[in-house]
């Protein structure tokens, strides 16, 4: 069984570690049909379309 030489220092784990940590912010891209900004891959909740279907029957 392998066993490590040396003890990681604080800074190797705390970084190892932050990846986690990181807020992942949402992809935002242009409604194709309205303009508005909605996160990428999901039908935009303004206008009810993803790729110039309608998914979403919205009373506006």
């Amino acid at each position: 069984m392998a066993v490590p030489k040396f003890k990681p220092s604080k800074s190797r784990s705390r970084t190892r570690r932050s990846i986690n940590m990181r807020k992942k912010i949402p992809q935002l891209q242009e409604c194709s049909n309205c303009g508005y900004l909605v996160i990428r891959h999901r039908v935009c909740l303004k206008c009810g379309y993803y790729k110039n279907i309608q998914y979403l029957e919205l009373g506006l």
